[in-house]
This record gives C-alpha cells, structure tokens and sequence, in this order.
C-alpha cells in the first residue's frame, strides 16, 4: 500500500490497516510549503479497544516465543529499515520539515536500538545460586509486563518509537503505538516493516490520535504499561494518571540543555559544535543546546563566532541538497517562536541575530523561522526559562565554571549538559557536580549509544527508568524469583516456622 496516497490514513491492528471507527481527523500538513499532505483519524476508545482485543489475542503465543525467535524477527526488521532509509528519511522530511540527512540520521540512530534489542536472549539471563540451603537452588527470570502502549512526540517520528518498541518486542510483549498526529505516517510503514519481517499478527499495533486516544490507553486494563516522550506538563499528566490506573510508566519531559564554553576551549570548534547542536531540525529536539553559558572571557569571541556562522545558515525546505534547517513543525509553533523572540527583546535581552523575518523563495507559505541568538540573557527572562523547541541559542554569562555549574542545577529541566574546554580537572568537577541525566564534554549533544540508556533528571523524567539500554530491558519485563527444592522421600516437608535455608 502507498500511504502516501491516501487522503485518510488507516489505523494498523491485527497485523493489516483498517479503518478507524472514529469520525475525527485532523490535517497532517508539509511545513515547508503549508499544503496539507493527507488527514489522520483522531482515535477514539473503541479504536483503543480494537488495538488492545487484537494485542491480546497475540500475546500468549509471542511472549511463549523463544528469545533468540523474537531477535531474528527484529534482525529482518533491521535489515528493511536499512534498505528503505532513504525512502523512509523522504517521509519524515515530507511530515516534519527536517533535513533528509537530518532525517536519515535519526533514523540511524533508531536501528542502533534495534541492533540493542536484537541481543535480547543475552540480556534476559537471570541469576542462579545453587545449594542455597540444603537441597535448595535460587534463581532469577526476567519475564514480559503484557501489552505495552508508548505515546511519540513529532520531532522524531522514526527515532523514539524505536527507542521503546523494539526493546519491548524482543522482551516478549505486544506493543500499541501512539504517534504524534502531525507526522503518522512513518508509523504506518514501520509496522508493514515488521508485517514484512515476519511479525505475527497484533503483536504491532498503530492507533493515531489526541488526548482521547491518550486517555484511553491510560485508562485501558488490558495495558500494563507506558512509555511518553513529549513536553514537561504533558509526561507529569501521563505519569499521574497512568500511575492510578495502575500502570508502569516512564514519561520524558521538556529540556532546557545548556553548554558550557570555558575560555580555554577552542572558540572556533565549541561555536561549530553549538550552531548544530541549536540549529539541527530548526531546534526542535529535546537535547538542542538552547543556552550556551560564556564563562569569563569566552564571551565576546563565542557571540561573534556564533553570530558570523548563524547568518550563513541555509534555510530551507527539507529535500533541498543545500538546506541545512528546515522549517519548524505548525504555523502555531512559528508563531510561538517568534512571539518569544519579541518577549526576548522586550525583556532586555540582546538580539544578536533576528530570524523573524526568514523568508524561502517558492515556499511563502512554509513555516520558516531563522536561526536566531541572543546575548546578555538573563535567568529572569522568559527565553531561559521556557522550553523554546525553536532555532533560538540564548548567551548566558558566568563569571566561573562553578557559576555555571550553579546556574545548570537551579534550572527545573534536567536533561542534557555539555562542557567544552581543554582541561581535565574542570571536565571531572562537570560531569561530577552537574545535577542532569546525560553529560557531553566537548560533545554538544551527548545522546547515549542505544547499549546505554537515555533520559534526564528533575523535570526532565517522570518514574525511575529511561529508555532503552538496559533501563529499557528493566522497564519491559518484571523480575521473578525462584526457590525449589526436590526431595525424593518426603522428610523434607514445610513446617508452620517461617522458612530459613541452612
């Protein structure tokens, strides 16, 4: 099926596209241009509950599949994802706005999860003791929570789903995927990828849709656990409420990732590295650099490095060879954007480089906002303290690296830091002191590897474990212990005298 084609997008349930029961739908639109591609359908309940019936059905026989059945399942998967990278990098640039390279390397780095995952029979081992007491053997298993939900955000329509579904799969569960509405597609041909690897039937599943969709999978019995990537104030929602229903949950908030520039670092090598690591998809990640803290007398030489290379930036539509930012995701989003800057200037800051007025030749109605930066903020002003996920880059001055340090761990979010400097000693007090989940030094965006696993501190994370790695393995399966013993005479028969081995 071409998906591309369609004017109305199937939900995906029991192994095949179906219709939606829902009479909603919302528009799935390209951000370069403003046209509207397709229209989603906004699931309801009963969708919810078709998705679960058909999870349900599948369960049994998946969870009973051997560990290294599952691993090779995911290994063809592997393999399709690999031979459709660039068709599928085409879909995600077309829905979201990001560069196609852009676009290709996020979906590189979901496959490295997929390559995790595929290791699974390894990392399911449990533990033995033999003869813990007389006659009496120990061990651990580690064993599949059911049917598992994980709700995408739309900066990564690739990436973040398989951050969570492939972990889940190989651990023996059925998974439900909720997509962001604004770019679903990638959804829908991930799971004729795994139909095409050999999947079973409902093991997969793909409901589109809003807060009703959310609501339902948080309330639904069958679904026994969730995973959210999305902003601050929605992932404390989804935890507080999947939590009394009775659910495990894991839900990644918002960011405000700061950098570092000692004025020992390699200004021209730390500016290259931030105009990326603030501009890459037009800011919108959730471990963009959004704030670069100058320590000392780093400052001037980084505002005019950083300055000189964000005019330079080529703004364009995504499939364009030469673009190296795309637009931002909704006319919404620009609009927020650019009445954050106008705060920004209000607020005192000062406006080094002004994308407001970022215009793309044939593409007037694209929801473009250039690079953006601004120097002497301050930690009053609204640009520091709101999650922007725009191409904003706010300057921050600090007299010292513990200033710095100080600034990082009095901010709410918690999720990423970078370092950049040539010295040791200030490299260990960072990563030692500094109060977030994941740490750079001289890397401007440290996202883990997918064999460690991602996510924040404080407002960045809600629950106890992070996505994939072996958090993720922990997160998809429960542990149970094992006490046996085999008597062959019955003289060993259990007393009324709480049991003790020896």
């Amino acid at each position: 099926m071409d998906l591309t084609t369609l004017e109305r997008l199937p939900l995906w349930i029991g192994g095949r596209a179906v219709a939606a029961h829902t009479t909603r739908y919302a528009e799935v639109t390209n951000p370069a241009t403003g046209e509207v591609l397709r229209h989603v359908p906004l699931s309801d309940a009963t969708d919810v509950d078709a998705a679960a019936a058909a999870a349900s059905v599948a369960l049994p026989a998946w969870r009973a599949a051997p560990a290294l059945r599952r691993a090779r399942i995911l290994m063809r998967f592997r393999d399709l994802m690999e031979a459709h990278k660039t068709d599928l990098a085409r879909l995600v640039s077309q829905e979201h706005g990001k560069t196609i390279s852009d676009a290709e390397g996020s979906i590189t780095r979901g496959i490295e999860v997929v390559e995790f995952a595929t290791g699974i029979p390894h990392l399911l081992k449990g533990d033995f003791s033999d003869n813990v007491g007389t006659g009496v053997d120990s061990f651990s298993l580690r064993q599949p929570v059911g049917i598992c939900a994980g709700i995408t955000p739309f900066n990564f329509p690739a990436m973040v789903p398989m951050w969570m579904f492939p972990v889940a799969l190989a651990c023996g569960n059925a998974f439900i995927l909720k997509p962001s509405e604004r770019d679903p597609t990638m959804s829908l041909r991930m799971a004729e990828l795994l139909a095409e690897a050999g999947l079973p039937d409902g093991v997969f599943n793909v409901v589109h849709g809003d807060k009703e969709a959310v609501d339902a999978i948080l309330a639904h019995p069958s679904i026994k656990a969730v995973s959210f990537v999305g902003s601050t104030p929605i992932a404390r929602y989804i935890y507080e409420t999947g939590s009394r229903h009775g659910k495990r949950v894991q839900a990644l908030g918002g960011a405000k990732n700061h950098a570092v520039v000692m004025p020992d670092a390699d200004i021209a090598f730390a500016a290259e590295a931030l105009i990326g690591a603030a501009y890459g998809s037009a800011g919108e990640r959730c471990m963009a650099v959004s704030v670069a803290v100058a320590v000392g007398d780093a400052g001037d030489p980084l505002r005019d490095k950083l300055a000189e290379r964000a005019r330079r930036i080529a703004v364009g539509p995504g499939d364009r060879k030469d673009s190296e930012m795309g637009p931002v995701i909704t006319c919404a989003a620009r609009d927020r954007i650019v009445g954050l800057i106008a705060r920004g200037v209000d607020e005192g800051a000062t406006l080094v480089v002004d994308g407001r007025g970022a215009r793309v030749h044939g593409h007037e109605n694209g929801f473009f906002v250039g690079p953006t930066l601004f120097d002497q903020v301050t930690r009053e002003m609204a640009i520091y303290r709101e999650e922007i996920f725009g191409p904003v880059l706010a300057i921050v001055r600090a007299e010292s690296l513990d200033a710095a340090i100080e600034l990082i761990n009095a901010n709410p979010y918690a999720n990423g830091a970078a370092l950049f400097t040539r010295s040791g000693f200030a490299a260990r007090k960072f990563q030692q002191d500094v109060e977030v989940g994941m740490i750079g030094v001289n890397v401007p965006i440290p996202v883990p590897m997918a064999f460690y696993s991602f996510g924040g501190w404080r407002n960045s994370l809600f629950g106890d474990l992070h996505v994939h790695g072996m958090d993720g393995v922990r997160f998809y399966t429960r542990g149970k212990a094992v006490t046996a013993r085999w008597p062959d005479d019955g003289s060993a028969a259990p007393g009324f005298h709480m049991p003790t081995m020896g």
